[in-house]
């Protein structure tokens, strides 16, 4: 089964169990931990808790208590990725916000400017973000890598032992488009691959695509992690969607066709080894 790297989501599962019915979900193998949790969006009180520890209010539908972690316990390293540490790398200062020829465009385009006035504020209310996971602090650190993730090991038909898919935020843009951050994990018995993805679409202005990859071989005890920031101009891509003849509207509401349509901006690979 190949790599599916995250669902196009029109709509939010909301169906999530209750905090009190949904402890987090374990699964060990080969001297690795994985957890993943799911639970509902915050409340007020844990909201305003996490604005003020942020620094800037929080996107629509925050799932706070939602994670995805991966521990090696032998050798102390370990792996974390949820939405407070995402939201914290989001620019505070509002210098990458989408402004200039990109927010003037988007403030063009509306016949109604009241809404764009309340949605820019002085922070990336884009909520773009770089995140790349927590490392435990104590554990050994990346290295910069030279080599890829083997794709053509992940598409191979092997069981999947353990799978999940977890929302961390997600935001309307002022009913502009969306912003969303989601991880999804799959586990099988010669090796792991994690997915965190960014993905945002401003309509009329820009769509971007942040993924962070999490790639281990549990016989080498090899760790991979690859981050490629893809993004593009709106028009662009609508108009050579619509030279293919294809279905505008939904291809640029899944994140999944992004790959193949947004050029790569940035790319970055670490590894580390655990040790036998």
């Amino acid at each position: 089964m190949a790599v599916n790297d995250t669902q196009s989501r029109d709509a939010v599962d909301t169906n999530y169990p209750s905090a009190t019915t949904a402890p987090p979900r374990s699964f060990s193998i080969e001297g690795f931990r994985i957890t993943t949790q799911k639970l509902p969006i915050l409340k007020a009180g844990p909201i305003e808790e996490m604005t003020n520890k942020l620094g800037i209010a929080p996107p629509e539908m925050i799932f706070g208590d939602n994670f995805v972690a991966i521990e090696h316990p032998s050798s102390g390293w370990g792996i974390k990725f949820d939405a407070f540490g995402a939201l914290d790398r989001v620019d505070k200062t509002g210098e990458k916000r989408l402004k200039v020829a990109y927010s003037k465009e988007w403030h063009q385009s509306r016949e109604d400017s009241h809404d764009i006035k309340e949605v820019i504020k002085p922070f990336d209310w884009s909520y773009t973000t770089d995140y790349k996971g927590d490392l435990s602090p104590e554990g050994p650190q990346f290295d910069e890598g030279v080599s890829p993730i083997p794709l053509e090991l992940l598409k191979r038909p092997d069981p999947i032992l353990f799978f999940d898919d977890v929302i961390l935020y997600e935001d309307e843009l002022a009913d502009n488009g969306i912003t969303m951050l989601s991880c999804k994990i799959r586990v099988m018995p010669a090796r792991l691959l994690l997915l965190c993805r960014f993905f945002m679409r401003l309509d009329n202005v820009l769509l971007r695509l942040r993924d962070t990859r999490v790639y281990i071989d549990f016989r080498k005890k090899e760790v991979l992690r690859e981050y490629v920031a893809r993004e593009e101009s709106y028009d662009k891509v609508h108009n050579d969607l619509a030279a293919r003849r294809d279905d505008v509207a939904a291809v640029l509401r899944d994140a999944n066709q992004m790959p193949d349509l947004l050029p790569v901006v940035e790319r970055r690979l670490e590894r580390l080894e655990l040790g036998k």
